[in-house]
């Protein structure tokens, strides 16, 4: 496994390389924001982390620079700044974490391997999900049941595929919130619950049976009837 780290700090930076190669991962470095978009830009990357804040570029610009490539190398941002509205720009920049400084180097290989074995596992080639007599075209972005076309909002298409992807998985608010809204669950909201009561409705329009099931105190999860 090989990834890139781009941090100016060099007591952060011979920490995060140490720690890593003592790991078996092949490590490349950078102090800077060019620097580091060029090594992005030009290598093949199982996870790049990347610092917040960067001399020249700062992460934000060098993140937005790598995606507008088109590339979906999985991407940890390391950060001082923990305010909401600080990881908020970050995961909308196309960040796949967060993690805020201080961390411990367990936590942020912990996150490095779950997003090396989320992103082998997405290398497999997904058309279509299904459950039941439900199915979803990824690739058309079309829903059928029973050969009926229902049409959904873009929310309600992503999170009735976040649903599917995790189907017999139960699955918080909160969780549903992040991944599907990208941004953090305020409990006095009731978002989720309203675009699923318009989702079921939706699925359940000429009587079929139900397919999101709500587990009281927990969340919802997708069932096969």
């Amino acid at each position: 496994m090989k990834i890139l780290v781009v941090e100016d700090d060099k007591t952060t930076l011979e920490y995060i390389q140490k720690g890593f190669q003592e790991q078996g991962y092949a490590v490349d470095v950078s102090e800077n924001g060019p620097d580091g978009l060029f090594l992005a830009t030009s290598q093949e990357y199982d996870v790049i982390i990347l610092d917040r804040m960067l001399p020249q570029m700062d992460g934000l610009k060098v993140l937005s620079a790598l995606r507008a490539t088109g590339s979906q190398t999985p991407v940890i941002f390391l950060s001082a700044l923990s305010h909401v509205d600080e990881r908020i720009k970050g995961l909308k920049a196309g960040s796949d974490d967060y993690l805020t400084k201080p961390f411990s180097f367990q936590e942020l290989l912990v996150r490095v391997e779950i997003l090396i074995q989320r992103n082998s596992q997405q290398s497999t080639l997904v058309t279509e999900l299904k459950v039941g007599d439900l199915l979803m075209d990824l690739v058309g972005h079309k829903v059928t049941r029973a050969d009926r076309e229902i049409k959904l909002q873009p929310k309600e298409f992503q999170l009735l595929r976040y649903l599917l992807e995790h189907q017999d998985q139960v699955i918080s608010r909160t969780l549903l919130f992040e991944s599907v809204w990208d941004y953090h669950f305020d409990p006095k909201t009731n978002v989720i619950d309203v675009h699923v009561a318009k989702l079921r409705k939706k699925l359940e329009e000429y009587g079929e049976s139900q397919l999101i099931h709500t587990v009281r105190g927990a969340g919802y999860v997708v069932r096969a009837p």
